[in-house]
C-alpha cells in the first residue's frame, strides 16, 4: 500500500461564476455595417499600441503604468473605451503568462522523463507507472539527441519567465501561420485577410452597475434597441444625442432573455461584445455578466438521497444510480457522443450528452458524482511514447470543457454535482479524485454485477466505484460469509477486521431467546472461555488424564 498514491477528499463543485448569452444582429443596414467596421478597426489599432506597451513594461508593470496607458488612448477613443481596452490587454497578457508556465512544466517534465529512461538500460521494463528503457539503441540514441533540443528550450523559456517576456498575437498565432498554408487551409487570400482583420477588432465594453441599463459605451435596452458610444475621431457619424449611433436592428436573446431584462431594468452591470462571423457574414452581439456568490449545499446534504456516478470515456459517458448506503441500483445507463468533425459540433455532441444525463438525473432527484480528471500531465509524447493511439484518445477528451459546461448546465436546471470533485443546487455535482477508480471498479464490481441479462462493463464498474467515493464508502465491497462448516476450503474472507477493533478473536455475541430445548453453543456457563474447550494452544489440551479403574465386581 506504501506505492499507492493518496486519494483527496470529495468536494462539492460551486457553481458557475458567470453567465454569457448570445444573440445576432439582424437587419443592418450597409451604413450600420460600415459603421461597426471603423469602430472596430479603429479600437482595434489601438488595443495593438497597448499591447506593445504592456509586453514591454514586462513585471515592472504597476498602477502607475496602467493609468498612463489608460490616459494615452483617452484622446483617440473615450475614458470607457480606454478602461476597457487597457483591462482586455492586461487580461491577454495574463492569459499568455499561465500559457508560459504550463508549456514550461511540460519541457521540464519532458526532460525529465528521457533523462530517467536514458540511465536505465535498452530495453529494461517499466515498474510502478513509470516507463523504462528505450527499445533500441537507434531510439536511444534518436532520444538522447531530443534531450538537448528540449534542454535549450527549456532555458528559453524559463528565461523568458524570469524576465516576463510573453509572445503574443492579437488575432491568434494560428490564424497568422495559416497565412502561409492557404491552400492547406482551403482559403484564399483575400478571404484570410477578411478574417485577420475581423479577429484584431475591438468592440468590447465592460458593464458599470447604476448606469442606465448597465452599460453607457454599448447600450442594449429592454426593448432590444442597439446604440453604442462612438470614439471621438469617429464622432461625426453619430446619429443620436451625445455622440451615439443608434443601429436599425434589434436584439432578441432567446436563452435566459428574462434574467437579462431583469438586470437592464435594474441597471445591473451587463458587459457586451459585438464580433463578426466571416464564414456566415452575421454580425452577433455577446451579454455577460457576473453571477452573485451563493452558499453550495453541503457535502452530507448532497449523499442524502444518494447519487449517480459517472465514468467519462472517449465516446460515452457510463452512469449507475446509487443508493445512500452505495449499493447499485437498477440498470446502468450509457449516454454517448462522437468527438469528431468541427469544433461546434464536438460542443454540441457533448452538450447534448449532459442534457440528457441530468433530466435522467433530475427526474430521480439524485446529486451527480464525476471524476476531478486532468490529463495535463499525461499527454506528452515522451510519457507514452509510440502509444500514438492512447496519446490521441485522451488529448481527445474535453474534460475541461465537460466540466465546465456540466456545472454550468446543472445551475440552470437546478442540479448538484458532486465531484469525487463537485456541488451545484437540486441536483448536485460532486467531485472525487480519479485515483483507481476503472482499476478497482472492474476488480470489485464488474463480476458481482454482470449476470445473464446484463454485461457489465468496465466503464459501469468504474461508475460505482465513483459513486460509492463520493458517497464516502470504501470502493472494495463487502464479501460473502464462509460456507456453514468449519473448514477453509474456501480460502479466508478479504475483508478482516483491523487489529485494533476490540473482540475480534471474542466469542460471538449473545442472541437472545433459546434456539433449542437445550443450552446452545456460546450460552453455557464456560461460553467464551478458550480453555474449556478442545483448542490448540491453550491449557486444556495440556491437562494430564487418566482412566479409572473399573470395578471388578462388574
Amino acid at each position: 500500500m506504501g506505492g499507492l498514491r493518496q486519494v483527496t477528499a470529495s468536494f462539492v463543485v460551486p457553481g458557475p461564476s458567470g453567465v454569457a448569452i448570445r444573440s445576432s444582429l439582424k437587419g443592418l443596414t450597409v451604413q450600420d455595417e460600415t459603421v461597426l467596421r471603423q469602430v472596430g478597426a479603429l479600437l482595434g489599432s489601438l488595443a495593438c499600441r497597448d499591447l506593445k506597451a504592456r509586453c514591454a513594461a514586462g513585471l515592472d508593470h504597476d498602477g502607475e503604468q496602467w493609468a498612463r496607458r489608460k490616459r494615452a488612448l483617452t484622446g483617440n477613443s473615450s475614458s470607457r473605451w480606454a478602461g476597457s481596452i487597457t483591462k482586455a490587454t492586461h487580461d491577454q497578457w495574463a492569459l499568455a503568462r499561465r500559457g508560459q508556465l504550463a508549456h514550461l512544466h511540460s519541457l521540464r517534465a519532458g526532460v525529465e522523463t528521457i533523462r530517467n529512461r536514458l540511465s536505465q538500460p535498452v530495453g529494461a521494463k517499466g515498474a510502478k507507472g513509470a516507463p523504462g528503457g528505450y527499445r533500441s539503441r537507434r531510439e536511444w540514441f534518436a532520444k538522447s539527441r531530443r534531450l538537448h533540443v528540449l534542454e535549450d528550450r527549456l532555458e528559453g523559456e524559463r528565461a523568458d519567465w524570469e524576465a516576463g517576456r510573453v509572445r503574443v498575437v492579437r488575432g491568434g498565432k494560428k490564424l497568422l501561420r495559416t497565412r502561409h498554408h492557404l491552400q492547406a487551409a482551403g482559403l484564399t487570400e483575400a478571404l484570410w485577410r477578411l478574417r485577420w482583420e475581423a479577429e484584431r477588432w475591438f468592440l468590447q465594453a465592460d458593464g458599470e452597475s447604476g448606469k442606465r441599463y448597465g452599460n453607457e459605451t454599448i447600450r442594449i435596452t429592454p426593448g432590444g434597441e442597439v446604440s453604442i458610444k462612438l470614439p471621438a475621431p469617429l464622432a461625426g457619424l453619430a446619429n443620436a444625442p451625445h455622440g451615439r449611433y443608434v443601429f436599425s436592428c434589434r436584439a432578441v436573446f432567446r436563452h435566459r432573455g428574462g434574467q437579462w431584462a431583469d438586470r437592464v431594468a435594474a441597471n445591473c452591470a451587463v458587459a457586451y461584445r459585438i464580433h463578426y462571423d466571416v464564414d456566415r457574414g452575421r454580425w452577433y452581439v455577446t451579454a455577460s455578466w457576473q453571477n452573485p456568490r451563493v452558499r453550495t449545499v453541503p457535502l452530507e446534504t448532497a449523499r442524502a438521497g444518494g447519487l449517480a456516478g459517472v465514468d467519462m470515456n472517449a465516446d460515452h459517458l457510463a452512469a449507475w444510480r446509487l443508493d445512500e448506503h452505495g449499493n447499485p441500483v437498477g440498470e446502468p445507463r450509457r449516454f454517448g457522443y462522437q468527438l469528431d468533425g468541427t469544433a461546434q459540433h464536438r460542443d454540441a455532441q457533448v452538450r447534448h450528452a449532459l442534457i440528457r444525463l441530468l433530466h435522467w438525473t433530475a427526474r430521480h432527484g439524485l446529486a451527480l458524482a464525476i471524476e476531478d480528471l486532468d490529463f495535463a500531465a499525461d499527454k506528452t509524447r515522451e510519457k507514452h511514447g509510440r502509444r500514438k493511439r492512447f496519446r490521441k484518445l485522451i488529448s481527445g477528451m474535453p474534460t475541461a470543457r465537460l466540466r465546465a459546461r456540466l456545472v454550468s448546465m446543472a445551475a440552470e436546471l437546478g442540479v448538484t454535482v458532486v465531484a469525487v470533485v463537485a456541488v451545484v443546487a437540486v441536483v448536485a455535482v460532486v467531485a472525487v479524485d480519479p485515483a483507481y477508480t476503472s482499476r478497482w471498479g472492474a476488480q470489485h464490481w464488474q463480476k458481482p454485477l454482470t449476470t445473464k441479462a446484463r454485461r457489465t462493463t468496465r466503464h459501469d464498474a468504474a461508475a460505482v466505484a465513483i459513486g460509492r467515493r463520493a458517497l464516502g464508502c470504501p470502493i472494495r465491497r463487502r464479501t460473502a460469509p464462509p460456507p456453514h462448516d468449519r473448514s477453509d476450503r474456501v480460502g479466508h474472507r478479504t475483508v478482516l477486521a483491523a487489529p485494533g477493533v476490540l473482540g475480534r478473536e471474542g466469542p460471538r455475541p449473545r442472541v437472545p431467546g433459546p434456539r433449542t430445548r437445550s443450552v446452545g453453543a456460546g450460552r453455557g456457563a464456560k461460553a467464551g472461555d478458550q480453555c474449556a474447550h478442545n483448542r490448540s494452544g491453550h491449557t486444556a489440551e495440556h491437562e494430564s488424564w487418566h482412566q479409572d479403574s473399573l470395578p471388578l465386581s462388574l
